[in-house]
């Protein structure tokens, strides 16, 4: 396990190295111009000496190829520059949204991964039946609603109708103290359309992986020994059926930061997703490429992670061939 974490480790280098560069060639080919960007409506009467000398002292000049490198070197010390539209150092925008941005994520995925294993093996358990209709077809409509639809119904149904729940926000309204009481109350809707997003997933996996399990012979086997329902389901049928699942974390790791982007936006959310928005529409290279290489890193972390859990649940892995 230790060398293939020292393998992915070496190869996730040049895969960040290409991500972070074609990030800058794709923000380098926008129209935008990040100098006249920073400076907002005042620039709009500049001289053009005026823009280059702005361009020079941001390091915004030179071809995006010269700009990546330029910020490559910069970043290897630690230093990952200067947000051009928010106005600070990029490393202190990412350390005050991502706390945020990893409980939002942490709670929902808990959520989505509990809540759709036990949905999944009740359905999977009796397969045909008004509960495995119900679910079933609940996780195929559920799939194919846009986040953001939700996370709107969401507002509308519990803060707007039934106002038993924040809009949005991280605070009480007149305040600007986070307690532990207003975080829990504005965390549960956004954690819960969240988590409701990445539930189908589960719920379907584990449903089909438990019912095969269920139709193995070892199964049979325990069951053959008089041991209990619950013993052979939980026991074999669910240990065997959740491999698949295993495999499952770490490829929704993208759509997890994805739809927390959309949830984020909707929900007014201080994370990440705001400073992405803002860097995207100022081609803020600085902030983009930060951004890009986190969202990089928790797709190869979450790769890395479904692997390892994957050899521990079935020692017949060998993690030399992985």
């Amino acid at each position: 396990m230790a060398r293939l974490a020292g393998r992915r480790l070496l190869a996730a280098v040049p895969v960040l190295a290409l991500v972070t560069l074609g990030m800058f060639a794709v923000a380098a080919a926008s129209p935008f111009d990040p100098v006249r960007r920073y400076i907002g409506d005042g620039g709009v009467g500049a001289s053009q000496e005026t823009l280059d000398a702005l361009r020079e002292n941001l390091e915004a000049g030179g071809t995006f190829v010269e700009q990546w490198w330029a910020w490559l070197r910069s970043a290897v010390t630690g230093d990952l520059g200067q947000s051009l539209a928010l106005r600070q150092p990029v490393d202190q925008v990412i350390a005050e949204r991502l706390g945020w941005s990893a409980l939002l994520c942490a709670v929902a995925f808990v959520i989505a991964v509990l809540l759709g294993t036990t949905l999944g093996v009740f359905a999977a358990r009796r397969p045909g039946s008004t509960f495995d209709r119900v679910v079933t077809s609940l996780s195929y409509t559920l799939q194919a609603a846009p986040p953001f639809w939700l996370a709107l119904l969401a507002i509308w149904l519990f803060a707007l109708r039934l106002d038993v729940l924040p809009a949005g926000g991280l605070t009480d309204a007149g305040s600007d103290v986070v307690t532990p009481g207003a975080l829990l109350s504005h965390l549960v809707l956004p954690a819960g359309v969240l988590a409701v997003s990445q539930l189908p997933w589960f719920v379907l996996y584990v449903r089909q992986g438990v019912g095969d399990a269920l139709h193995e012979d070892p199964v049979r086997g325990a069951r053959a020994r008089g041991l209990s329902e619950r013993t052979v389901l939980v026991g074999h049928a669910l240990r065997s059926g959740l491999l698949p699942v295993l495999t499952l974390i770490g490829t929704r790791i993208p759509e997890l930061i994805t739809g927390a982007l959309l949830i984020e936006t909707v929900f007014s959310w201080p994370g990440i997703a705001s400073a992405t928005v803002r860097a995207a529409t100022a081609t803020d290279f600085p902030l983009l490429a930060a951004l890009t290489v986190l969202s990089a890193l928790a797709v190869l972390a979450g790769n890395l992670l479904a692997d390892l859990l994957y050899g521990l649940a079935d020692p017949r892995v060998d993690h030399d061939e992985m």
